[in-house]
């Protein structure tokens, strides 16, 4: 079992710059997130898009203000649980939490921070019949190590950005990669396209478009995926993975049922330190609503901040906190 002093769900950037404030207060963090990578949405949708709104910066890509993020951070030590959604949340006796993954992993905290953003990214799901009966058993929503397909017969279907690289990185680790798409145009970036487009041409890959997925076979495991061609024929290509990218969709998901006063799809908080209705259960950024809540990330760093200083009660119900000036300390004096 993991032990930290606080679980942050959401390894965004509104849950990263947590982590600088709880170091501050030499206050360990553990972060779970249910993507492959830090960065929440930033990373995840748009890493290229650029910020306007943070203070110091005219304009920051997102990603460069991810990377920043976790350079900011890198002194506190953070650790991390990645590509794993939260399932299960449990107290204990002395008022400490365990929270569970999907995967199992569990991690025991004396204080939670929720900066989930809008929620866990879920995969958007093709509509084929039996996907659920595959799931884990050929059948993936992202790519957490490239090594797994190694020398394995994969089909991709999807038709953005992330469809465009993981078929661009597999064609030079699995042993086939068929790419299909409902469409004979792509979403994702053109210089993408064009790469995808000329391994097709030279046999590196299977491409097709306007195709979709039909029917999927196999005995326990994915063995063969059923798909309509452009010209109405079906064709069975064998494989041992189907790895569908769709796209990802927010959702509360089971955040819904830790008994958090809620306003639709946001937690309930104050706005003296974004604590909760449950003690010791904090909620920062995009996941929280008050009055003249604004969806801004730096309204959600302002957030982080207050809430570390009621975090460190909990952590150290004995100490009195002391607000120290980085400026005038720097971090390592913390």
């Amino acid at each position: 079992m993991i032990q930290t002093d606080i679980a942050i769900v959401g390894a965004g950037p509104v849950g990263l710059f947590a982590v600088f404030e709880a170091g501050l207060l030499k206050m360990r963090c553990h972060l779970i997130d249910a993507l492959p990578q830090i960065g929440g949405q930033l990373s995840e949708i748009y890493p290229k898009k650029p910020i306007y709104d943070i203070p110091g910066f005219p304009e920051v890509q997102a990603q460069t203000l991810v990377d920043n993020l976790r350079k900011q951070i890198e002194p506190f030590k953070p650790t991390f649980t990645l590509g794993e959604r939260v399932d299960s949340l449990t107290r204990n006796d002395d008022g400490s939490f365990i929270l569970t993954t999907t995967d199992g992993t569990a991690v025991h905290s004396k204080v939670v921070v929720i900066a989930a953003g809008l929620g866990s990214f879920e995969p958007r799901k093709p509509e084929v019949a039996d996907l659920g009966r595959f799931e884990g058993r050929g059948v993936t929503y992202m790519v957490k190590d490239p090594e797994l397909f190694r020398d394995k017969n994969i089909i991709i279907a999807g038709g953005g950005d992330s469809a465009l690289d993981w078929t661009i990185h597999l064609a030079n680790i699995a042993k086939s990669v068929t790419l299909v798409h409902r469409n004979e145009s792509f979403r994702g970036a053109p210089d993408s396209a064009e790469k995808v487009s000329t391994l097709a041409k030279n046999g590196k890959i299977n491409l097709l478009l306007s195709a979709n997925l039909k029917a999927l076979h196999g005995n326990g495991v994915i063995k063969a995926v059923e798909i309509e061609d452009k010209q109405k024929q079906l064709l069975k290509i064998d494989t041992d993975y189907l790895i569908p990218l769709f796209g990802l969709t927010p959702k509360l998901g089971p955040i819904a049922d830790w008994r958090l006063n809620l306003d639709k799809n946001a937690i309930e908080v104050n706005t003296f330190d974004y604590a909760t209705n449950v003690s010791g259960i904090f909620a920062i950024g995009d996941i929280n609503t008050y009055p003249g809540k604004l969806k801004l990330i730096l309204c959600g760093f302002h957030e982080a901040a207050l809430m570390a200083q009621s975090a460190f009660h909990f952590v150290y119900p004995d100490q009195k906190a002391s607000f120290k000036y980085t400026t005038v300390n720097g971090v390592n004096a913390f």
